[in-house]
C-alpha cells in the first residue's frame, strides 16, 4: 500500500516537475520577495489541487459526460498551448512568459493554468483516481502539489541567496536552462498533439 502511494504520488510530482516550473516562473521569482512568492504559489496550488481532485474523482466522465468532448481534443489543444510557450522560450528566453507579470493577486490563476494544470498533470490525476479510492487519491494529489510548491519555494530562497553574489552566473544559468527547457517542452507538446491525433484516427 505504501509503495503504491509513493508510486502514484511520484507520477504526478514528476509531471509537475518543480525544477522545470521554476524556470517558467523566473520572472515572478525575480520580481516578488519570498513571502509574496510563497503566497502566490499556495494560491495557485490550491486552484490546481481542486481541479486535480475533480479529475481524480470523476475521471474521463468530465470529458465524456460533462464537457461532451473527447479527451483527445484536450490533448491536442493542450499540446498546442505548450508548443507556443516552448517556441517563445526558444526565441525570447525566460522573458517570453510576460503574462505572468503584474500584481500578485492576478498571478495565481496564470500560474495554475497552464503552468500547473495541463494535459499531463490532468491525465495523471485521472490515472491516480482509477487506481485508488477517492479519499486516498485526493491525499496523493495534495501531497504531490504541496511537495512541488515547497521545492519551488526552496529554489526561490536559494536564488535570492546566490544571486547578489553571483548574478552573472545565475543569469547565464537561467538563460541556458530556459532554452534547454524549451526544447523539452516543445518535444512533449508535439507528443501530446500526436497522441491526440492517434486517438482521433482510431475512431475512424
Amino acid at each position: 500500500m505504501a509503495l503504491d502511494f509513493i508510486k502514484s504520488t511520484t507520477l504526478l510530482l514528476v509531471l509537475l516537475n518543480p525544477f522545470l516550473l521554476i524556470i517558467y516562473l523566473i520572472d515572478v521569482v525575480e520580481k516578488l520577495n519570498l513571502e509574496q512568492f510563497s503566497r502566490v504559489l499556495f494560491r495557485a496550488g490550491s486552484i490546481a489541487t481542486v481541479v486535480f481532485w475533480c479529475f481524480a474523482i470523476l475521471g474521463d466522465a468530465v470529458f465524456s459526460s460533462i464537457i461532451q468532448a473527447e479527451f483527445a481534443s484536450f490533448q491536442i489543444f493542450g499540446g498546442i498551448v505548450f508548443l507556443i510557450i516552448g517556441l517563445q522560450f526558444v526565441f525570447q528566453g525566460p522573458q517570453a512568459i510576460e503574462f505572468l507579470r503584474g500584481e500578485s493577486q492576478h498571478l495565481a490563476g496564470a500560474i495554475a493554468m497552464p503552468i500547473l494544470i495541463g494535459p499531463g498533470t490532468i491525465s495523471a490525476s485521472v490515472i491516480i483516481g482509477e487506481r485508488h479510492e477517492p479519499l486516498v487519491s485526493c491525499i496523493m494529489v495534495l501531497t504531490a502539489v504541496i511537495t512541488s510548491i515547497l521545492i519551488m519555494i526552496g529554489l526561490k530562497f536559494l536564488h535570492d541567496y546566490v544571486r547578489p553574489k553571483r548574478e552573472p552566473l545565475v543569469q547565464r544559468y537561467i538563460e541556458i536552462a530556459g532554452r534547454i527547457t524549451a526544447l523539452f517542452v516543445g518535444t512533449v507538446s508535439i507528443e501530446m498533439i500526436m497522441q491526440g491525433v492517434r486517438e482521433w484516427t482510431q475512431k475512424f
